[in-house]
């Protein structure tokens, strides 16, 4: 684990992060720094969880061994630019901007520089987070160990080849929206049937989070899960047949779809 860890940008992908690594006790508080140009959200951030709150960027990169951009797409390749001079090639430098490729960043310092991208998601911040990273050749193996400690520490990571990262993004990245949908989807269908809408949702979040382990845990084919469910001219079956009807699956690939072409877009 790197001894110290440095956020450049606290909005709800850094903060997300920030906490789940408090939460899972990682890294002592005080050893992750942050930065943030709107002073008011970082202080608050720094008052909360104990952390190490920079008075400019040069103090973070300075106390930091490992540097994770997490600011818009726009906005890093010029700050990396601007940052060059403070940015020694032992740093790590780790980006979660959606859509800024490694060789946009490479531009921006160079290829001696160590580079990852990458792609968490906000579920980090309950520690059940999925992401994941590429690398360019500066980084070594155990420098790549470093990094998946990290994201492993709020959840899971993989490490992917770069060209998968689009799929990455409108998977994983956008992907905790399209479910918080569909969780309100069955509420309202709930409440429409005469639950409680507290109830309701409860109800919603645990299927969806009870499912959702049992492919992890199980290994099982979801479609043999969804089968197991599935009784001969049952009330499953029907609903199935409804989904079926309104091309249920090809408007959630068709989602992805579209985020995909937009981060390849950004």
């Amino acid at each position: 684990m790197a001894k110290t860890i440095g956020f450049f940008g606290t909005g709800n992908m850094g903060k997300a992060m920030i906490r789940g690594l408090v939460e899972t006790k990682n890294y002592q508080p005080e050893n992750i720094w942050i930065y943030d140009v709107y002073q008011p959200a970082m202080m608050a951030l720094k008052e909360e969880l104990n952390v190490s709150a920079a008075t400019d960027p040069k103090e973070l990169i300075q106390n930091s061994q490992m540097i994770i951009f997490a600011v818009k797409p726009y906005v890093l390749p010029n700050l990396l630019t601007e940052l060059k001079p403070t940015l020694s090639k032992e740093k790590i430098i780790v980006s979660i901007a959606a859509g800024v490729t490694i060789e946009t960043i490479e531009n921006a310092l160079s290829t001696s520089h160590k580079i990852i991208r990458a792609m968490p998601n906000t579920p980090a911040l309950v520690g059940e987070g999925m992401a994941a990273f590429c690398r360019n050749q500066q980084i070594t193996d155990d420098e790549t160990e470093l990094v998946a400690a990290v994201f492993n520490s709020f959840g899971k990571c993989e490490v992917v080849e770069e060209k998968l990262m689009s799929a990455v993004v409108s998977l994983s990245g956008s992907g905790p929206a399209y479910v918080y949908i569909f969780i309100e989807a069955l509420a309202d269908a709930a409440v429409l049937e005469g639950m409680p809408r507290n109830q309701a949702y409860k109800f919603a979040a645990q299927t969806v989070l009870g499912s959702a382990q049992m492919v992890l845990e199980t290994g099982k084919h979801p479609g043999e899960l969804k089968d197991m469910v599935t009784s001969p001219a049952g009330t499953t079956i029907a609903a199935v047949k409804s989904l079926e009807d309104h091309h249920f699956r090809s408007a959630v690939m068709n989602a992805v779809q579209a985020a995909a072409i937009r981060d390849k877009e950004m």
